[in-house]
C-alpha cells in the first residue's frame, strides 16, 4: 500500500505534509513497539484510537506484523471496549493515553497506550480486519474481511470512473474505523498516490479551506451529513480545485442534492456500500440519481424486492444466519430494483420500511423523504411502532404545527404518522447515520 516515491506526500495534516518515507519510518517504529508488547503473526490487536497519524501508522504496523486488526470507534465507552475485546479475544489493545488539541479537530494528535490482555491470544479467524456494523438499526454485527477482500476492493476503486487519480487529493471526512474512510479513503489513497487531506475542523468553512489549501484537484469524501455542512456555508467561494463530492451511507434527499448543486456546481457523486463488502455501486457523476451502477466485479440481483449481492463466503464472525447470507448471496435487507436493460440499481430503503396499514401498503421511506424535504425540518426518522411514528428534528424556524400542516398537503391520510415526536437532536451513529433503534429514539424525546 505504500508503493511510490519516498518524497511523495500521502497525508497533509495541520502540522504539515507527511511523505511516504516518513510514514514508512513511523510504521516500522510502531511495529517494534507492538512486537515488544508480544503481538505476533496471527495475533489479534484492537485499535481504540481517534483519526490520527498514530491510528494510521499503528493499523499498518499490525498488518505488517501479520496480525488481525480489530477496529473500535474511539467514542465507545470503556465498558463497550472491554466487552468487544473479550468477545473477540484481543491480545493487545492500543488506546488513547492523551489527546492534544481541540475535540473539534478532524485528525488528532494522540499519545497512545498499549495494554496487553493476558486472557487474549491468537486471532480466532484468518481475517485481516474485524469491524463492527454501524448499529443504526440495532446491535452491531462483527464483520470480517481478509487481506484479499481489501485488496480486491481497492482494485475495484481503481476501475470506477470518476475516482480521484494519482496526484489529486481526497478531502477525508468519514472515520477510518468504518469502511468508506478506511478503504475508499486511506487504503485507496495510499495505493493510488492520492494525497489525503483531513480538514482542521468538521465545519463547512473548514472543509472549503482544505480544498483551497492546495492546487491539485480535490474530491470531498463523506456522508450525507457532510453535505449539510457544506450547504450551511452562506456564500461559499468559487474554488477551481473542487472536482466533486462523493457520499456514501444514507440516501440523499432531492432537496439536499439540489441545494448542493446550486451552491457548488460540481458533481455530487453517490455510492452504495456495506461494511460486509465495501463499495457495491456508484454514480460519481450524479447522472442517474437515485440509481447507481454496480462496481466492476459486483453482481447484484433483486429477489422478492430485496437486493442481494454475490459473495462466496459469509462475512459474519460467529454468526450463521441464513437470513443474512446463504448459498453464496449476501442479503442486504435493502429494498430495491435492478433495471434489466441497463443494470442500474435503485435502492429504495430498508426492506422493513414496507408496512401494511388497514390493508394498504405504506413505504415508510417515502414518508420519511417527504417529511425531510419539508421547510423547517432538519432530519427525520419514520418507523412502525404499533403505528406509523415519526421522530423529527426541526430547524431554527420550524414548528411542529407548520410541519404537520405541510405534511398533510403532501401525504395521504393513511400514510401520515399517527404519532409525531419533535426532538432537539436525532441520535446518530458514529458514522453520521440516523439511528433507527426504537428504544434509542424514544429516549431522545424530551
Amino acid at each position: 500500500m505504500l508503493n511510490g516515491a519516498d518524497n511523495d506526500v500521502c497525508l497533509h495534516l495541520r502540522t504539515g505534509p507527511i511523505a511516504r518515507s516518513g510514514l514508512r519510518r513511523l510504521v516500522i517504529e510502531k511495529q517494534a513497539e507492538l512486537s515488544a508488547a508480544g503481538l505476533r503473526p496471527g495475533g489479534c490487536a484492537a485499535l481504540n484510537l481517534p483519526p490520527s497519524l498514530t491510528y494510521v501508522a499503528t493499523l499498518l504496523a499490525v498488518w505488517r506484523i501479520g496480525a488481525q486488526a480489530v477496529l473500535l470507534d474511539h467514542r465507545l465507552t470503556p465498558y463497550e471496549v472491554d466487552a468487544a475485546a473479550a468477545r473477540l479475544g484481543v491480545r493487545v489493545l492500543v488506546g488513547v493515553g492523551r489527546v492534544h488539541g481541540s475535540p473539534l479537530d478532524v485528525f488528532h494528535d494522540v499519545t497512545e497506550t498499549i495494554t496487553v490482555r493476558e486472557e487474549g491470544g491468537q486471532a480466532a479467524t484468518p481475517h485481516a480486519v474485524l469491524q463492527l456494523s454501524s448499529g443504526s438499526t440495532g446491535p452491531s454485527k462483527v464483520i470480517g474481511r481478509t487481506a484479499a477482500d481489501l485488496v480486491a476492493e481497492v482494485e475495484r476503486y481503481t476501475r470506477i470512473d470518476g475516482v480521484p487519480l494519482r496526484g489529486e487529493r481526497i478531502i477525508l471526512l468519514p472515520s477510518m474505523v468504518h469502511v468508506l474512510g478506511l478503504v475508499g479513503g486511506l487504503l485507496y489513497g495510499l495505493h493510488a498516490g492520492v494525497e489525503l487531506v483531513p480538514p482542521r475542523r468538521l465545519t463547512g468553512d473548514s472543509i472549503l479551506e482544505a480544498v483551497a489549501s492546495g492546487s491539485a484537484p480535490a474530491t470531498v469524501l463523506g456522508v450525507p451529513f457532510h453535505i449539510g455542512l457544506l450547504n450551511s456555508v452562506a456564500d461559499p467561494p468559487k474554488l477551481s480545485q473542487l472536482k466533486r463530492m462523493t457520499t456514501g451511507g444514507e440516501l440523499v434527499p432531492a432537496t439536499v442534492s439540489s441545494a448542493f448543486d446550486a451552491k457548488y456546481g460540481v458533481p455530487l457523486g453517490n455510492m452504495w456500500g456495506m461494511t460486509e463488502l465495501g463499495v457495491i455501486a456508484t454514480d460519481l457523476f450524479g447522472e442517474h440519481r437515485p440509481a447507481v451502477m454496480p462496481a466492476p466485479g459486483i453482481e447484484v440481483r433483486e429477489v422478492d424486492g430485496e437486493l442481494r449481492i454475490r459473495r462466496p463466503e459469509s462475512p459474519y464472525v460467529g454468526l450463521s444466519d441464513p437470513a443474512r447470507w446463504a448459498d453464496g448471496w449476501l442479503h442486504t435487507k435493502d429494498a430495491g430494483r435492478v433495471d434489466p436493460d441497463t443494470g442500474l440499481v435503485t435502492v429504495l430503503g430498508r426492506l422493513d420500511s414496507q408496512v401494511s396499514v388497514g390493508g394498504l401498503k405504506v413505504d415508510l421511506t417515502e414518508v420519511e423523504h417527504t417529511l425531510t424535504e419539508l421547510p423547517g425540518v432538519a432530519a427525520a426518522v419514520v418507523l412502525y411502532d404499533r403505528e406509523i411514528t415519526a421522530f423529527v428534528q426541526l430547524t431554527g424556524d420550524g414548528t411542529g404545527q407548520s410541519v404537520e400542516a405541510a405534511l398533510a398537503e403532501r401525504v395521504a391520510g393513511y400514510k401520515r404518522p399517527r404519532a409525531m415526536h419533535f426532538v432537539p437532536a436525532l441520535p446518530r451513529t458514529t458514522t453520521g447515520k440516523l439511528v433507527r433503534d426504537r428504544a434509542v429514539l424514544r429516549a431522545a424525546i424530551p
